[in-house]
Order: structure tokens, then sequence, then C-alpha cells
């Protein structure tokens, strides 16, 4: 088995944990409401725009055997850059005000989760952010366009107010392959767990943040 079938073997019950969190499936199945998708994004802002950063420090802390890794660092930071603003502007479209969500504050879970990946990247092994991109792009192609289509029937919203779930959903299915032949690069077997560790570990960080979010967002209407 190549590593990657392993990793996602290894964590398909985190998986399936963090698939079953309540706002998830209230999203599919067209049940959310307006408040608790502002939730959502308000918090999927105060991670995503750390996404970059954690990039720029996992390449510049890669050891020198890694250095093909590190130059696919380098195209990933390119595609990720800016991305927290199309989440700011969903907010926007949903009528609620953006400047308000960019100057607030995260939930716990969420600053939990970000501390988590920081602390992997900086004191443990850079490596460790790649369980991040494992959890956070395998979850976006499995649920993103779902859920998208299930407020989208259900909210009276502009298309316009799903570009961030639009643009992580199917679309990201060219980034999970090239993943996955970034992984199956990986032939150290301590890497290779470490990997599996931090995968299980945002697994559970970023089911937290799903499932402590609530409807009071805190945003005001756009004036």
């Amino acid at each position: 088995m190549n590593f990657f079938d392993q990793l996602k073997e290894e964590t398909k019950h985190d998986r399936k944990t963090l698939l079953s969190s309540p706002i998830i499936v209230k999203a599919i199945d067209g049940t959310i409401t307006l408040d608790e998708y502002v939730a959502f994004l308000g918090q999927a802002y105060h991670h995503v725009k750390h996404t970059v950063p954690l990039l720029m420090a996992t390449g510049s802390r890669l050891p020198e055997k890694h250095e093909w890794l590190r130059e696919a660092v380098a195209e990933y930071i390119e595609e990720e850059i800016g991305h927290q603003e199309w989440i700011l502007n969903d907010i926007a479209a949903c009528g609620f005000n953006k400047d308000i969500a960019r100057n607030s504050n995260p939930i716990t879970s969420t600053e939990l989760m970000i501390s988590y990946a920081y602390d992997m990247v900086q004191r443990v092994n850079p490596l460790g952010f790649f369980g991040m991109v494992h959890v956070l792009e395998g979850t976006s192609i499995a649920v993103a366009d779902k859920a998208a289509d299930g407020i989208l029937s259900t909210l009276s919203l502009p298309k316009n107010a799903f570009s961030y779930l639009y643009s992580h959903g199917s679309l990201d299915q060219d980034h999970v392959k090239f993943f996955e032949t970034l992984m199956n690069k990986i032939d150290d077997p301590n890497e290779q767990k470490l990997i599996i560790h931090t995968a299980k570990m945002f697994y559970r960080l970023y089911g937290d943040i799903f499932r402590s979010l609530s409807a009071h967002h805190g945003l005001p209407l756009a004036a």
C-alpha cells in the first residue's frame, strides 16, 4: 500500500467523525440557517488567513533533503494567496459586515487548531503541516459542493455568497491529486507516522470547530 492510501485508511474513522458534525449534515440536507452559515464563514476566515503564513513557515523549515517538497510548498502558496478575502466577500454577499468579521476574534476551537498548526511547524516538525493539508483539502472535496448546493437551495442568497465553498469543492480535486503524489514520495516510516498522527489531530481539531459553531456569530448586518 502506498503512503497516501495508508494515510486515508488509518484516518478513515476520524474523517467519518468529522463529517458527521451536525452543521455539516444540516448544510448538505438544506436545513442550515443563514446565521449558521455566516458563523461557519467567520471561522473559516480565521483559519484560512493563516494558510499562507503556515505554508511559508513550513517551507522555511524543511531540510535540504526535502527541497522537492519546498518547491511544492511554493506552488501551494501561489494558489492560496488571498482566499481569506473570498470568504469576507461571501459574508458581505450574505448581507453582513465583513469589516467587523475581519476584526473579530476566533472562537476557542479555531484558535486551538491554528495554535497547534504553528506549534507543529515551528517546534516539532514542518512535515506535520501536511496532516492539516490532508484534512482540510480532503474535507473540502468531500462536502463543499454538496454543502453549497444544499445551502443555496434553502436560503435566498446570491451565487456569489458561495465563492469559498464552490472554489474548494470539486475544483480542489487537482490539489488532492498533487498532494497524493507528494505524500507517496515520503518513504521515511517516522515521517509517515508523524503525518498520520497530525492528520488525526487535525480531524479532531477541525471537527471541534464545526461542533462549536453557534448561530450567535456577533456580526451585524451591513449598513
